[in-house]
């Protein structure tokens, strides 16, 4: 068999086990149980990937690959150390650097191919540059909100969505001429500067509460755009690779809507996240009950059954392994406790459910919202930590509420539910929580790692109980 038919064997199997690997990883990452071989299988499905890629006989010289695999090497690293609180942004980076690339091999395409390249072949290169251009600088704009490099609420002007559905209709309408007319190479940059443009206008008015979701969104706009590059490239691997990242992105993203009880539609131009003017009024109307650690704590070592609600608070406290503490102190005493997962809670999809892995909870532990909101009736406490408006009753019961039939965690059934908060301000949906005023609620005012801790050193020390 010659050496270039071999090899050709040999880099199909490679990427047919990689594409496997992928689907694997995939489908073990939907449970917690079983995420970590989900995440060392897409690893090796990417090195597999990779392997296959610089065993191509097209490959010359191998200098630059390795200068950028060094580069690659010296920037990822880093990136991958940083704090698990900040992982949202890390991966809106990360759908950056994709797009990046993306962007990048689109456009030496389209001037290496034109003017002879087929119709259908240039479609797939502008639908790849206008995807890919949107979510470079779109995941650039999450994850400056997410840092809080950029404002987290709304920025809104008059006309905003007129404004970007014509930005698209021209980046489109250009895409089409080139698809006639692909000798119109001028026309490349106007359409890729517009597609930039375009995304940062996409997201700057979207507020902190639903950046699960366009996390989610910018994945899959990251993944259907490295799928038409597959295309171009006629790469199989790197087709069903990006098809399993967009599809599986625009599942989560239906999910994390229908967790809000919206549309896509409101999420990308209804600018949810604008503070209610007379928010701040409305609280000092009303009147709170506080309480103290030690007092908290006695609560707690008083139950039978207590719920925790972590919340974006508790990933900005760093608080996890401090509740990680507070669960195995009232374990000892015998209280049952279990965690209530809202499926937005945090900054990105599953957010809440790192952090506490993270912290060693056990799984078993955790419980959805569907699974959890039956059993807050018989349930002593429900402590929430760091989390508004997926508590909000409000969601249920007032209909001129932005939030309203949002599907919430019922804490507010519990006997008794205290909510550590650094102050009474309002969540990223800007509008007031009646919860904070009900007669069973008990607001424990201060940082939440350490208002935990404090918890924690009653229970255990010569103030428990």
């Amino acid at each position: 068999m010659p050496a270039f038919a071999a090899n050709s064997i040999l880099i199909e199997i490679l990427y047919l086990v990689a594409s496997a690997l992928f689907i694997l990883s995939l489908k073990w990452l939907s449970s917690p149980t079983t995420a970590r071989h989900g995440i060392w299988a897409g690893e090796i499905g990417m090195l597999l990937a990779i392997g296959g890629t610089l065993l191509h006989h097209g490959i010359i010289d191998y200098t630059w690959i390795f200068i950028a695999l060094v580069l690659g090497t010296i920037i990822g690293v880093p990136l991958g150390m940083v704090q698990m609180t900040a992982v949202p942004q890390r991966t809106a980076l990360s759908h950056a650097f994709g797009a990046l690339c993306v962007t990048l091999v689109g456009t030496a395409e389209f001037y290496l191919r034109t003017p002879d390249i087929s119709r259908f072949m240039m479609a797939v290169l502008s639908m790849e540059v206008i995807l890919g251009g949107l979510t470079l600088t779109g995941s650039l704009m999450a994850a400056g909100k997410l840092q809080e490099v950029l404002p987290q609420r709304p920025i809104t002007y008059r006309g905003q969505n007129l404004v970007n559905f014509v930005l698209l209709g021209v980046a489109i309408v250009i895409g089409v001429y080139l698809v006639l007319h692909p000798e119109a190479k001028s026309l490349c940059p106007f359409m890729v500067a517009i597609a930039l443009v375009f995304g940062v206008l996409l997201v700057i008015p979207i507020g902190g509460a639903d950046m699960p979701t366009v996390i989610s969104l910018l994945n899959s706009y990251a993944g259907l755009s490295a799928a038409a590059m597959g295309f171009v490239l006629n790469n199989r691997l790197l087709i069903i690779a990006g098809a399993l990242d967009g599809s599986s992105g625009l599942i989560l993203s239906i999910i994390m809507s229908k967790a809000m009880n919206r549309s896509f539609t409101n999420v990308l131009f209804g600018a949810f996240g604008q503070v209610q003017a007379g928010a701040a009024a409305a609280q000092e109307e009303k009147t709170v009950r506080s309480a103290t650690a030690e007092e908290a704590a006695a609560i707690l070592s008083g139950a039978n059954k207590v719920v925790i609600v972590p919340g974006y608070g508790m990933a900005v406290a760093q608080a996890q392994h401090k509740v990680r503490e507070l669960y195995d102190a009232l374990s000892k005493r015998g209280v049952d406790v279990r965690f209530a997962i809202h499926p937005v809670a945090g900054r990105m999809p599953g957010h809440m459910n790192v952090l506490l892995a993270e912290a060693d909870i056990p799984y078993d532990r955790l419980a959805d919202m569907d699974d959890i909101n039956g059993d807050f009736p018989q349930t002593d406490v429900a402590l929430v930590i760091g989390a508004n408006d997926v508590t909000n009753p409000a969601a249920r019961t007032d209909q001129s509420s932005p939030i309203f039939g949002m599907p919430i965690l019922d804490v507010d059934k519990a006997r008794t539910v205290m909510v550590i908060k650094r102050s009474m301000n309002p969540g990223f949906a800007g509008i007031d929580n009646p919860l904070y005023y009900l007669d069973n609620n008990l607001m424990l005012f201060g940082d939440a790692k350490q208002f935990v801790g404090a918890i924690v050193r009653e229970l255990t020390g010569s103030g428990g109980h």
